[in-house]
Order: structure tokens, then sequence, then C-alpha cells
């Protein structure tokens, strides 16, 4: 009998936890090399999970060499496994259940456990400080937040520039400028210039890799262990991480109809070194800052001389007119000795794809010459050969057109995703279209725990993110539970899938009660071995 623990609180994708389960079974011996597995129906069946779920983990572990044959004519544990991979243990990490999801993950002790050395202050928050990271080459799952309209990177296009660039032997492979080649930097600052309406030049961009790594970075470079900084609440996880790791002590500011509410903030923490905030579509509520909040927000920082990281992750999708103005173009200084405040944030992973790994910081000019000594001391520069394409791309007008068409792609699929909701979620949950952005808040009905719901989508093979996940200072008697549905990637059929699965999933919910639902523990599944 083979005893598998499927845990469907757990951030971790089922089928990581069935493909964990069955390599551990390989490396410890208990399904002996040579030996043949049951039926993906029948060990469905035995661990309560669909299929496709079990195809998915038989598909890793054939590619990874532990298990032989093919769809449809049955699989068998590899014969020869070398002796090596048989001393591996398997991973016994399971991601934070849904309802644990307001609070970061508890960094592993520091001590000495099983050879292990101690690890630094700044190591334990490292290691304690990530989400679940998705796993490489999988195909997302509706509605998982995060993702670009990948069907709609412009393969051929990037192609042609690329293999041009090499055939001529136009790609440098000398030692790379850390703050970036010149040509995309200057196609970056052109672009910003006339389409966010910013106040830079190509001098002040700093090319990097994603927008992850600028928060890290500038988290390193203007704080110290210790610093005050302010974060919207909800908010961007990611940001969170990269300022905990810093050492910051994280103050959560709400957010209001009008972006985040600056007094409040200045009453909780007035020391604050730095905030982070998403102005021009703020995350997760989709806020857009009004005129009146980005003064009080550049008139504050420039009083206590603390600075303002804006990250503008997907101002390129604003469905009603033109993408608004960035609140770095504002930052004009105009009060004596003044220096600019924002450090502005943007990244190619929304509107290209997240491979690529690309995205810039805009620094005002005094600090020009240390953000590019403190990247070179932290991995050199970003691979040139992607620079030098990325700058052709961008220099021949295909990103602007590419920018055109795929925002028109996603307003499309935000449409067919309100239409079916209202089809097949009536009554359970509530989604009103967003101007901007690439996922939408559906609202749950007073009462229903949003961590419990997505616990119930998960089931049907629906990846929602609950909004209290995104909460920092506790959910309010107040608050109401939401679910953040991404809808970039998929297509029309995929939505309308997608929503009748949700549905059914959440037909359980029924009538809104005044406490939540009892959270289900994880199960164990006994299956033929």
């Amino acid at each position: 009998m083979l005893q598998i623990a499927i845990d469907p609180n757990a951030d971790e994708p089922l089928y990581r936890q069935v493909y964990e389960g069955l390599r551990e079974a390989i490396l410890s011996g208990r399904l002996a090399p040579g030996s043949r597995l049951p039926s993906t129906r029948v060990l469905a069946s035995d661990f309560g999970v669909a299929r496709n779920t079990v195809l998915q983990a038989f598909d890793w572990l054939r590619s990874e060499g532990y298990i032989v044959g093919r769809r449809g004519g049955g699989s068998r544990v590899q014969s020869k496994i070398p002796d090596m991979l048989m001393q591996v243990r398997a991973s016994t990490h399971r991601g934070r259940g849904a309802g644990n999801s307001t609070s970061v993950a508890a960094p592993p002790k520091a001590e000495v456990t099983h050879g292990m050395p101690r690890l630094s202050k700044r190591g334990q928050r490292l290691a304690g400080s990530g989400e679940s990271c998705r796993s490489p080459g999988v195909i997302p799952a509706p509605f998982e937040l995060g993702y670009a309209a990948i069907d709609a990177f412009p393969m051929r296009v990037w192609s042609r520039i690329a293999g041009r660039r090499w055939r001529r032997g136009e790609i440098d492979f000398a030692e790379g400028d850390p703050a970036g080649e010149r040509a995309l930097r200057e196609a970056i600052a052109e672009y910003l210039t006339a389409a966010r309406d910013a106040r830079c030049t190509a001098d002040q961009v700093l090319v990097v890799n994603g927008a992850q790594q600028a928060l890290h970075l500038i988290a390193q470079v203007v704080l110290d262990p210790g610093d005050v900084a302010w974060i919207e609440d909800p908010g961007y996880v990611g940001a969170r991480s990269a300022l905990e790791v810093a050492g910051a002590r994280i103050v959560p500011v709400p957010v209001d109809a009008e972006g985040i509410e600056v007094e409040v903030g200045d009453r909780l923490a007035p020391d604050a070194r730095l905030v982070y905030v998403t102005p021009s579509h703020q995350f997760p509520l989709g806020v857009l800052m009004s005129a009146c909040r980005r003064l009080e927000l550049l008139s504050w920082a420039r009083r206590r001389s603390a600075w303002i990281i804006e990250d503008d992750y997907d101002s390129e999708f604003r469905y009603a007119g033109r993408p608004l103005s960035c609140l770095q173009g504002l930052d004009i200084n105009t009060a004596a000795g003044s220096a600019p405040r924002v450090l502005y944030v943007g990244t190619f992973s929304k509107t290209l794809i997240s491979g690529l790994r690309l995205g810039y910081i805009v620094v005002p000019e005094p600090l020009v010459d240390v953000f590019s000594a403190a990247r070179a001391a932290m991995d050199r520069h970003t691979p040139t050969a992607s620079q030098h394409v990325l700058a052709d791309f961008i220099g021949e007008g295909h990103y602007a057109r590419h920018i055109r068409e795929v925002r028109s792609l996603c307003a499309e699929r935000q449409a067919v995703l309100i239409d079916a909701a209202s089809t097949h979620l009536s009554g359970c949950l509530t989604i009103e279209p967003d101007p901007a952005g690439l996922h939408v808040v559906g609202w749950l009905p007073d009462g229903v725990d949003d961590a419990y719901a997505a616990n119930l989508a998960a089931g049907q093979g629906i990846r929602v993110s609950p909004l209290s996940r995104f909460r920092m200072s506790g959910p309010a008697s107040s608050d109401r539970g939401a679910l953040l549905l991404g809808y970039a990637p998929f297509d029309e059929r995929r939505i309308r899938d997608g929503v009748q699965r949700l549905a059914r999933a959440l037909e359980s919910l029924g009538a809104p009660s005044p406490h939540p639902p009892r959270r289900p523990g994880p199960r164990v599944s006994g299956g033929a071995g």
C-alpha cells in the first residue's frame, strides 16, 4: 500500500504533491525498480484528485527519468536509477495553507540541523520571504495571477531580430555595462517620456532582471536594517518580502478609493524612510491614485526626506483612454534644495513575457553612479543578447504595435470573463469590469472566507488568489472576502470553461453565513503499490 499525503490547503499545486509523493516512494525503495505503477485513473481515484493532476505528475517523473513508458501504455519505475539519486531525500515542504496566507511563512531556524550550517539573519529572512514559486514550463491554470498574454508573444518577429543579430555578429560578448546597454536605455527613456510622461534621460535608466530584482536593489541601497517602510495594505507580497529581507520594519497603510492614505501613514509612522505604491493601478484592488493624493504623497516625501518606489507594473493595460501619467513625472524639484524622491520601477514581464526577466529602474540623477555600482556588486549586469534584441524590437516600432494588439486582446478577454461570470457566478461572486490591468476582483457574499473559497476552487483545478493573502494587518470584521482572477493568458474557451468549474466549486458555499466555513484538513489517501 502506498501512503501519500495530499493537502488541499497547501499553496503547493496538487500535481506537485503527487509528484513528490511518488518520487519519494521510488527513492526510498517502496516502489521497487522495474515495478509497474497503477493506472493514472486508479491513482486519481485513490488520491481524490483529477486524472489530469496525476498525468501532470507522471509527465514530470518521466521527464526526470524516474519512470518509463508512455501515456496509454502503462508506466514502470526506472530499473536503473543512479545510487547517488537513491540517497536524495524527497522534499517534505508543503506550501503555506491558504488559511494562513495573511502572514509570511516563518523562516527556518538558524541552528545546525542535519549538517546544515547556521544561517545569517538576512539568510533567514531570505529563506522565509519567498512565495510559492511556479514550476518551470508549466502552463498556468485559470485564473492564476502574474501572467502576460503568453500566446500573443510575437515569437516570429523576436526570432527574426535575434537571428539577424547573431548572423551579423552584432552580439557583444564583452563585459556589459552594469546600468544596461546604451541602446536599450535610450529606447526605454524615449518610450517612458512619450507614453508615461516621465521626466528622464537614458543616463537615469538602469536595466535589471525584472521588477523583483529592482525592488531588492532599491531596498539594499536606500534602507538600513530597522528603517521604517510603508506598504499598501492590501498590497504586493513581493514588495513586502524585498523590504523585509533588507531588514526594514514594515508598516501597513490602508488604501481607500483614492489610493494609499497618506494621513494615516504619517500618523502611524511619520519617520518612515520609504513608501511603496502602485499608483496607476493599485495591486490588488485596482484603485487609481487621485491627482490630489499623488501631490500629497510627494509633498510628504519631500518634507520627510523619504523615498517613494513607484511600481508601474501594468500601466500599459488601460482600456478607457490613454495610460495615465506616472508619479515620477510629477516629481518636479519645485522647492529650493529639494531633490527628486521617486524611484520608478517598470517591467516587460506583463507586456511581453516574464521569462525574458527584463525590467528597469529610473533613478534620480544624484543616484545614478550609486545604483550602477550596487548593480555591479550584485550580479554585474543583465545578459547583453536579450538587451540588444529588445532595443531593436522597441526601436523598429514592434513594441508599440504589440502593446496596441495585446491591450485589445486583454480587453476582449476581460469582457469574456465578465460575461461568463454574469451567467454562471451570479449570487456567489460579484465581478465588475476594471478599466485597467490584467486581473479583476470578484467579491464574495458577506461572511464567506475567501481562503476557503480558493481551496474549493483548487479542487476543480482553478487557481484563484484570496484577497486576504495580500492583507498585512489581518482581516477586520468589516472586510469582505474576495477572489482575484487573472485572465490575460487564457483564450475564450479556457475562460468560459474555467468560470463553469469555478461555479461548481463555489456552489457548495450556499447562502452566506455569519461565520466562515471550517477549512478541511489535509487528507491521506492510500493507493496500491
